[in-house]
């Protein structure tokens, strides 16, 4: 997936002086239906971004080291967040309060330039995911997901991946044991 190239985002906020804090695995850092009021720059850990449908987990991205994560449509627009986002292992991750977000947006024009590639990127991936969806077989969603994040196949559950690409675990196990 072809991306703009950006900034080390822990570079980036070294002059900030952010809140470090050390998360264990499994904790929601925010629930789908809460409003996001911080943004969190990944040192060390995995984590997901995720929304129930009826009952169902629907995993709709994961996030690792240099990574940013937030609720994104919820901090800019101040509405309930669609989405809960959890660790899947112990983090070290740095908080970046909404004001502050926004302050940087207006005043530091690397922070700006930063935060439009990020958007773009983001706006890409998730382009690229929903035509996969439309226009892949299974099969064919894990192979890409395999070729171009293999990291995601060491670091989570299978019933996460499986829930990323829209099967369930026993599909992910069937396409796993293909020989293709």
């Amino acid at each position: 997936m072809s991306q703009l190239p950006q900034p080390d985002a822990l570079q980036l906020i070294a002059p900030y002086n952010l809140e470090k804090i050390e998360v264990a695995a499994r904790t929601i850092l925010l629930n789908e239906g809460q409003k996001a009021d911080r943004i969190y720059f990944i040192e060390k850990g995995c984590l997901r971004m995720w929304f129930n449908n009826i009952g169902t987990d629907i995993t709709t991205q994961f996030f690792f080291e240099g990574n940013v994560i937030a609720s994104i449509e919820s901090l800019l627009t101040n509405n309930p967040s669609d989405f809960t986002l959890e660790t899947l292992e112990p983090c070290t991750l740095y908080v970046m309060p909404k004001e502050q977000f926004f302050e940087l947006i207006n005043s530091d024009v690397n922070f700006k330039s930063w935060y439009d590639k990020l958007i773009l990127n983001r706006f890409f991936y998730y382009s690229k995911h929903i035509l996969s969806y439309l226009k892949n077989k299974p099969q064919e969603r894990y192979n890409e997901l395999l070729a171009s994040h293999p990291q995601i196949f060491l670091r989570v559950p299978q019933h996460y991946i499986a829930s990323y690409l829209g099967i369930t675990p026993v599909s992910l196990s069937r396409i796993r044991n293909r020989k293709v």
